[in-house]
């Protein structure tokens, strides 16, 4: 879910984010913040499906973006993540979901990351990312990037991770879907469990809607590649 300035759904002025916009960087965890070379830094731009209102204060469904930085350190001092607070930011709820994604998703693909640090931005100005649905999709996107796996094209999860690894549900997946296929994916994945709030929803002509239980599907519908390596 994304908040702007303007009253909406999911759209809430910068300002009442505690003052968060003085801070260049909110780290999430111990340590500081050392820059690497750019040389070091692995980056990726990763799409994300949400929900805000329209002009007319109706709820739509977007796609939008993360930049996700990762890059790993000389020392043994475990995961770091990083939020940063400009141009775009990321609300306490989304920040808590992410991380607990990342930490989840890596520990299921048993990827030893205690010299990683993986950074996060939204690149809107103005806009605050505040919500858990796009949490699935930035942690395996960073698995992928830890592993070397591509993300497969035209393809995109909406979704959590939950302390079980399955994908948990999440609500508003009509206007994603619709969201999804107006922007010209071709799949989207989307949770096996199901939130009644959302009663029926269509999938558009010509577009594939996949629901996933686990981190391991969700992980190889995105990347066509298995969770864990068995060489």
């Amino acid at each position: 879910m994304i908040k702007k300035r303007q009253k909406s759904l999911d759209i809430i002025p910068r300002a009442w984010l505690l003052g968060l916009g003085l801070v260049g960087i909110l780290c999430w965890g111990t340590g500081t913040w050392a820059k690497p070379s750019p040389s070091q830094i692995l980056h990726l731009q990763v799409p994300i499906l949400g929900t805000s209102v329209n002009t007319h204060h109706l709820p739509i469904g977007l796609v939008s973006n993360i930049v996700i930085d990762l890059y790993e350190r000389r020392d043994q001092g475990g995961l770091r993540i990083q939020f940063h607070t400009e141009p775009g930011q990321f609300s306490l709820l989304a920040r808590q979901a992410i991380h607990d994604a990342i930490t989840r998703a890596l520990h299921a693909a048993n990827l030893p990351v205690d010299s990683w640090t993986v950074q996060l931005k939204f690149p809107y100005v103005g806009l605050t990312v505040y919500g858990e649905s796009l949490s699935a999709m930035v942690a395996l996107s960073v698995v992928a990037m830890v592993k070397g796996d591509g993300l497969l094209e035209g393809r995109i999860l909406t979704g959590t991770i939950t302390d079980q690894g399955q994908i948990g549900a999440v609500g508003g997946l009509q206007l994603k879907i619709l969201a999804a296929y107006q922007q010209h994916f071709q799949r989207v994945f989307v949770p096996s469990a199901y939130d009644e709030r959302d009663g029926d929803w269509q999938t558009p002509f010509l577009m594939h809607v996949s629901p996933v239980s686990t981190v391991q599907e969700a992980y190889q519908g995105l990347t066509g590649r298995q969770l864990i390596s068995t060489h």
